[in-house]
């Protein structure tokens, strides 16, 4: 409906008529039944309902007068629409206000005339419904027909206010419709200026919508992949993973993300990115689904070239130390007062290359059956020759960035309790314990069973500076010793960050 005017002044009438459809009211005959009976309720020859503006007051329904409307100054409406009630008028010639009206004068004749006023939800008058009769009434109307008409004036009111409110409820579904017209254009012009091909569809996954990207892509038909028919795009082998896939999301409402090779014109099959989101309204129900494939053949090929690359460097590497570890037997060898230190240097290089191997880039035929990034994982490979060491706690992610000093710091810790700590007694064990804490790692070393334990005197040896650097320097983190008589008890507290780079 019109608002009403600023500052709490009533709309002008011009501007309240003209938010309602008078004309088409008329034209449809919608309030003659009332004047009808407005005529016969009153025995009057003339029944109006009229609406007024500036200049005219037209005659909304009207019987007994073959004009539809007359000037304003002509009108004796005009005269009612100050009041609430009806407004009389019993003989005309005698009133000062109509004596020498053209109605009164003329052809028609008027001498009586009744009109109530029509009073729209904003205050305004918008007109009355009024009869006039060509014989003056001294008496005027009686009570029920005064009655009568102030009804009969509020249900044409209701009637032209329904029509109001049917007309801007059509007027605001066309705005909608063609604001909706305009967003769906604007949307598609954007869509279809983007790199990626765009789709989207309906809450259970219909597929409605392709831009033109797709087209250009797969150059198959308009509206040929509509529905189910999107997934005979896909690589055969693809298909199944990315059905299960789009069904795991449309039942969780889950983010949609997954590569599988699509269909080229050119009958390639190419690498894309495949993403969907949902769509919600304010309750929180999906009403569509937006998504883009995303060519990535190139990057795909590349990635993998640079993988086939970095696992035949890391094979290579591998390969090298065990080169290097047959070098030093066999100058052992040759050199027998070399013995003891080159079995020292061949125990640290295999304990490097079991490091090497737990995380390096694998192929499809190396590649181990569990992922290699785990600490309890590589202290399992580095231990297993020495049969008595048990990891115990939380575990940590690694990579290659940690995995050789932890490998150097452990084989150390593990070769030294072989050689003079619990590993050397027949019932002598070591525990390792992982507990991760909020920034940081706390690894406990506890030998036990072994002979008793003094402290070293003197300058420290190799490996114990090689523990030094593989814990503090390369780490970033701190050790401690505590030579207990039942066992050596070493506590490293290393960074969180420093085992891994994620």
């Amino acid at each position: 409906m019109t608002p009403p005017a600023a500052s709490g002044e009533p709309p002008s009438r011009s501007r309240v008529v003209a938010s309602y459809d008078v004309a088409g009211a008329a034209e449809r005959g919608d309030l003659d039944d009332l004047v009808t009976f407005a005529r016969e309720l009153c025995e009057a020859p003339i029944g109006l309902v009229t609406a007024l503006d500036a200049d005219y007051q037209h005659f909304v329904a009207r019987q007994g007068v073959d004009f539809d409307c007359t000037p304003i100054s002509a009108s004796f409406c005009a005269h009612a629409l100050g009041g609430t009630g009806v407004m009389e008028v019993r003989d005309a010639r005698e009133d000062p206000r109509f004596a020498a009206n053209p109605l009164v004068t003329g052809d028609t004749q008027v001498r009586f005339y009744a009109g109530a006023p029509m009073v729209t939800p904003e205050g305004a008058v918008l007109g009355t419904v009024c009869v006039l009769d060509v014989e003056p009434r001294p008496q005027g109307l009686n009570p029920v027909q005064r009655q009568g008409l102030q009804v009969l004036a509020r249900a044409a009111m209701s009637r032209l206010d329904d029509r109001r409110l049917a007309g801007e409820r059509a007027a605001s579904a066309d705005r909608s419709r063609r604001a909706l017209e305009e967003s769906e254009l604007r949307f598609r012009t954007l869509a279809d200026t983007m790199p990626q091909m765009v789709w989207s569809t309906l809450p259970d996954g219909f597929h409605d919508y392709y831009n033109a990207r797709w087209y250009e892509f797969t150059g198959v038909p308009d509206g040929s992949t509509d529905g189910e028919a999107w997934n005979g795009m896909f690589h055969p082998e693809d298909q199944e993973r990315a059905w299960a896939r789009w069904r795991h999301s449309l039942a969780t409402g889950e983010p949609y993300d997954i590569e599988y090779r699509l269909r080229h014109h050119s009958g390639e099959y190419r690498w894309v990115l495949g993403r969907a989101l949902p769509i919600r309204d304010a309750e929180g129900r999906i009403t569509r689904w937006f998504g883009t494939c995303t060519d990535i053949h190139e990057q795909k090929r590349l990635l993998e070239s640079r993988e086939m690359v970095s696992q035949e460097l890391s094979h290579r590497i591998k390969n090298i130390f065990a080169v290097i570890s047959g070098l030093i037997t066999l100058a052992a060898r040759h050199r027998p007062d070399f013995g003891d230190i080159a079995a020292d240097l061949r125990q640290r290089i295999t304990a490097l290359g079991r490091a090497h191997d737990y995380v390096r880039p694998h192929s499809a035929q190396s590649r181990r059956d569990t992922p290699a990034d785990s600490l309890h994982g590589l202290l399992d490979d580095l231990f297993a020759p020495y049969g008595r060491v048990r990891v115990e706690g939380g575990d940590v992610g690694v990579d290659d960035r940690s995995a050789t000093p932890i490998a150097l710091l452990f084989h150390e810790l593990a070769t030294n309790a072989t050689k003079y700590g619990a590993l050397s007694a027949p019932d002598g064990e070591v525990v390792l314990e992982i507990a991760a804490e909020e920034d940081q790692v706390r690894l406990l070393w506890t030998e036990r069973g072994g002979p008793p334990v003094t402290p070293p005197s003197g300058e420290t040896g190799f490996g114990t500076q090689l523990v030094e650097l593989s814990a503090v320097r390369q780490l970033g983190g701190e050790i401690r010793r505590d030579w207990r008589p039942e066992g050596l008890r070493v506590e490293v507290l290393i960074p969180s960050s420093a085992f891994s780079r994620r």
